[in-house]
C-alpha cells in the first residue's frame, strides 16, 4: 500500500532527511511518500510515545493523535513523549507539542477524547493507516473493525510486564485482529499494565517496531509483518515469529458494535452515595481502630496485584488478588464480615459480586479504594 509521493523535496527537507534518503531502498521518492502520508496513532501512552516520535522524525507529513487521558507522574517512566512539566495536561496536547517541536514540518491533528463506535469511522477516515497503541480490548476490537470497514492497514502492538507483540493487520490482504483473537479474554483474567506493571523500556522497543512497520508500509520497502506476529521476551531478549492467517469462516466487519458489551466489560460507574455495600475511608479508619481494640471483627482484603500492594497498602489488609476470586480459589469464614478494596473500587465491586453470588452473607467494599484512603487518611503515602 505505498502512499503516492508528493512533489520534490525542499532544500531543508533534503538536509533534514539526508541520512535516510541515502538508503537506496527509500531514496527521495520514499521520502516524498512519507511526506504525503497521513497516519493516525491511537493512544499517546507507552506505545504511542516512541511511535509518534519516530514517525515525526522520519518525516510523515500528517500525524493524528487520539487520546482521552491526562499525563500522570506514573506514566513518565515509559511514556517518553511527555515530561514532568506535562503532568496534569491532556496527553494529546502534550504529545502534539513535542511532535511539533521535534519536526515543525509535520501537520499534527489532535483528536482529544475517547474513540468510540459513534466517532471511530469519522476519525479514521482520510488517514492512510492506523497504529493501535491502546491498552484495552474493547478499543482494540473497535480499531480493527473500523480499519477493516475503511480498508485501512493497522499496525498493532501490545505490552505487558516484560513481553511485547507486534503485527500488521489488513483485511482483504491478510489477517485482522479478529482473525488472531476471535474472542476477548474473560473480564479480569488479563491484568492491565496499571495492575500488572511493565518495564519502562519495553514500550520503546515495541512502539519503535510499530513505527518501523508504518514506514515500510508507506514507502513499500522491505517485507512487512502482514501475516506474521512477532513476540518479544525482553528478559531473555528473544524474538519469536508466529505465522497468522485470515480465518475463512469469519464474517467480515460491516458495522461497529458495543465493544464494551462484546468484551464483557462492566462500565465503571461510581457507586451510589447511599449504597449500603459501600464503606467510605473515614468509616474504614474507624473500623480498623475498633478492630485493634477488639471492638470489631472483619476481614479487610486487598484484591489488587502484588506489585500494587508493594507500592502502597492499607495497614491491616491482606492481599488476595482478584484473579483468585474469579478462579473460585478463595475460602473465607462465612461468620466474619468482609471488606474489600482495590485501587479505586472497580475490582473490589467485582470481587464483592462474586462473593455474594457464592453465598457469603456480609461483603462490603471501600468506596474510592486505596486512592481515596491516601488522599483522605494517609496523604504521606504514595499514589500510582
Amino acid at each position: 500500500m505505498p502512499v503516492d509521493p508528493t512533489n520534490d523535496l525542499s532544500r531543508d527537507e533534503l538536509q533534514r532527511y539526508s541520512r535516510q534518503i541515502m538508503l537506496h531502498q527509500l531514496g527521495s521518492e520514499g521520502q516524498r511518500r512519507l511526506r504525503s502520508a497521513k497516519v493516525l496513532v491511537v493512544g499517546a501512552g507507552g506505545l504511542g510515545s516512541p511511535a509518534l516520535l519516530y514517525l515525526a522524525a522520519a518525516g510523515v507529513g500528517t500525524i493524528g493523535i487520539v487520546d482521552d487521558d491526562v499525563v500522570d507522574a506514573s506514566n513518565l517512566h515509559r511514556q517518553v513523549i511527555h515530561g514532568t512539566s506535562d503532568v496534569g495536561r491532556p496527553k494529546v496536547a502534550s504529545a502534539a507539542e513535542t511532535v511539533r517541536d521535534l519536526n515543525p514540518g509535520v501537520e499534527v491533528v489532535e483528536h482529544a477524547g475517547r474513540l468510540t463506535s459513534a466517532n471511530a469511522l469519522d476519525v479514521l477516515a482520510g488517514y492512510d493507516l492506523v497504529l493501535d497503541g491502546t491498552d484495552n480490548f474493547p478499543t482494540r476490537y473497535l480499531v480493527s473493525d473500523a480499519a477493516e470497514i475503511l480498508g485501512l492497514p493497522c499496525v498493532w502492538g501490545a505490552i505487558f510486564q516484560f513481553a511485547g507483540q507486534v503485527a500488521v493487520f489488513h483485511a482483504g490482504h491478510g489477517p485482522t485482529y479478529r482473525d488472531v483473537f476471535p474472542e476477548p479474554p474473560a473480564p479480569g483474567t488479563v491484568p492491565s499494565c496499571a495492575e500488572g506493571g511493565v518495564i519502562g523500556v519495553l514500550p520503546g522497543l515495541i512502539g519503535t517496531a510499530m513505527a518501523n512497520e508504518a514506514v515500510k508500509l508507506i514507502t513499500g520497502m522491505g517485507r512487512s509483518l502482514l501475516g506474521r506476529l512477532v513476540v518479544l521476551d525482553a528478559l531473555d531478549f528473544t524474538w519469536r515469529e508466529l505465522t497468522i492467517k485470515p480465518d475463512p469462516r469469519r464474517a467480515p466487519a460491516t458495522e461497529l458494535i458495543d465493544y464494551e458489551e462484546f468484551c464483557g466489560v462492566t462500565r465503571a460507574t461510581p457507586p451510589s452515595a447511599d449504597d449500603p455495600a459501600a464503606v467510605d475511608v473515614a468509616e474504614l479508619a474507624s473500623l480498623l481502630r475498633a478492630r485493634e481494640r477488639g471492638g470489631a471483627d472483619f476481614d479487610l482484603i486487598d484484591v489488587r496485584e502484588p506489585g500494587e500492594h508493594e507500592i502502597v497498602s492499607i495497614d491491616g489488609a491482606r492481599l488476595v488478588p482478584l484473579g483468585r476470586f474469579i478462579a473460585g480459589d478463595v475460602q473465607l469464614d462465612p461468620s466474619r464480615d468482609v471488606v474489600l478494596h482495590c485501587k479505586s473500587d472497580v475490582r473490589s465491586r467485582q470481587a464483592r459480586e462474586l462473593l455474594v453470588a457464592a453465598g457469603h452473607p456480609s461483603v462490603r467494599y471501600v468506596a474510592g479504594g486505596v486512592l481515596a484512603w491516601v488522599r483522605e487518611i494517609e496523604p504521606h503515602k504514595p499514589l500510582y
